[in-house]
């Protein structure tokens, strides 16, 4: 397969029924090797930086100006690591660097692994709402996540850094930008999403645990903020690619 097809070739788009995303916290030392030499760690406090596992259910994901009907529906999880990146042109751009991307569909995984350089894998997903909890869960990635649906006046979690919902608000994913990086070429593929009317709300998390969360050997990774939206268009431009000087 021609390696430039996984440059984004092409804009995307989707429409987000939901996105789920909790964001954790743990002193900036223990991600550092997890980011590639080009990325720095988005950080507060400059203490702390930030993994965040989003989980969302998508509807008519298609090539951006195709008809709906051609779309595709899906659900993905993606874990990934707040970060920013000056840009040839002198810019900051705050960001994710993706660690892992799953999916509930063979076909997402296919084209996905095509199109992308998030290499997806296929796995279960089970969803449960009841009338005041959801909760999604995979026994093949081995993760489980309760939310109560009923609470108005929502608390920060427990042990969350943040002095209230507007700060931790700055580190609601997704943010306008994700990378990759080429290593060898020492080239940055920079994707930029775009959203209009993008109101994360507070969630309360009941219950949780991520298998993969615990295989990066992370030490107390404390949930800082848990936010959904609902019901966003959403699309990502085509790919660009620059040299890091």
């Amino acid at each position: 397969m021609l390696a430039f097809l996984k440059d984004h070739p092409f804009a995307v788009e989707a429409y987000f029924e939901s996105s789920l995303v909790l964001t954790f916290a743990v002193p900036k030392e223990q991600l550092q090797n997890l980011i590639p030499e080009c990325l720095q760690l988005d950080t507060f406090q400059n203490k702390w930086a930030f993994v965040a596992v989003a989980m969302v259910q998508t509807k008519e994901l298609r090539p951006k100006g195709f008809p709906k009907f051609m779309g595709n529906d899906f659900f993905l999880i993606g874990y990934r690591v707040f970060v920013r990146y000056m840009n040839n042109a002198g810019k900051n751009l705050r960001g994710l660097y993706i660690l892992k991307s799953e999916t509930d569909k063979m076909k997402m995984e296919f084209f996905g692994n095509i199109f992308t350089h998030y290499n997806y894998t296929t796995t279960d997903i089970k969803q449960v709402e009841q009338q005041n909890t959801k909760e999604i869960s995979s026994k093949k990635s081995k993760f489980k996540i309760t939310i109560d649906k009923t609470e108005e006046q929502i608390s920060l979690p427990e042990h969350s850094l943040f002095a209230d919902w507007k700060e931790a608000r700055r580190f609601a994913g997704p943010l306008p930008f994700t990378f990759t990086y080429n290593k060898e070429t020492k080239e940055v593929l920079i994707i930029e999403g775009v959203r209009q009317n993008w109101t994360p709300n507070p969630v309360k998390v009941i219950d949780y645990n991520f298998d993969f969360l615990n295989t990066l050997k992370l030490e107390n990774p404390v949930l800082a903020n848990a936010f959904i939206i609902k019901n966003i268009p959403y699309y990502w431009k085509k790919g660009k690619i620059e040299k890091w000087k």
